[in-house]
């Protein structure tokens, strides 16, 4: 059995700002470090333990990763980064306050391309593009860990992490839309040799 726990990033400069992301690069604000520090107590207090940690090529997961880490005294834990777990690039979006962006393109146009699964905002990608780079890179570089017994950490981003979320919890393009993750919340699966869900909880921080 292995445990597999997905954390999004803690609030970010731009998430506090009301604006737009994808693959641009603010830092954690003091809220989004506490944040990632509850989180890792939360795990801490659920007794988890890693072998191996994943997080994106952006700072806000890293550091996020690193805080969680710090608060499981495993500073240690030999982390990878990669661009496949980036967070959904939102193209022309990015930057924009979303309040403007309904402003410019109508309020029913922006949430399309916020909540639907295959229809990207200009220049970017949407939640079914996200999940075409992300998944396979997670069966074919993380999921063998699962499979050997490995314990895995991901800290990454709320599209990214959705893209997995799909997957493991077998949901539809339908019942994906109205899965949010909160920032810094910890996703906790146990996984059989098989890498098939045998159990899921969602821990408060």
């Amino acid at each position: 059995m292995s445990q597999l726990v997905l954390v999004r990033h803690g609030q970010s400069e731009w998430n506090e700002k009301n604006l737009f992301t994808g693959w641009r690069d603010p830092d954690l604000t003091a809220k989004g470090v506490e944040e990632a520090r509850a989180a890792g107590r939360a795990l801490k207090a659920a007794q988890a333990e890693f072998d191996l940690g994943y997080t994106s090529n952006l700072q806000r997961a890293q550091k996020t990763c690193a805080l969680l880490l710090e608060e499981l005294h495993r500073g240690d834990l030999p982390v990878t980064r990669h661009e496949a777990l980036n967070e959904r690039d939102y193209g022309d979006l990015s930057g924009l306050n979303k309040d403007d962006a309904r402003e410019k393109w109508g309020a029913e146009q922006v949430h399309i391309w916020r909540r639907s699964f295959d229809i990207p905002p200009p220049g970017g990608e949407s939640l079914k593009d996200t999940a075409e780079r992300v998944l396979p890179y997670f069966n074919a570089e993380i999921m063998p860990h699962i499979k050997a017994g490995k314990n895995i950490l991901i800290a990454a981003h709320g599209n990214s992490l959705r893209a997995l979320v799909m997957q493991l919890d077998g949901l539809t393009r339908e019942e994906i839309i109205d899965v949010n993750i909160g920032t810094g919340e910890p996703y906790c699966y146990q996984l059989d040799a098989n890498g098939a869900v045998v159990h899921k909880e969602i821990l408060a921080t």
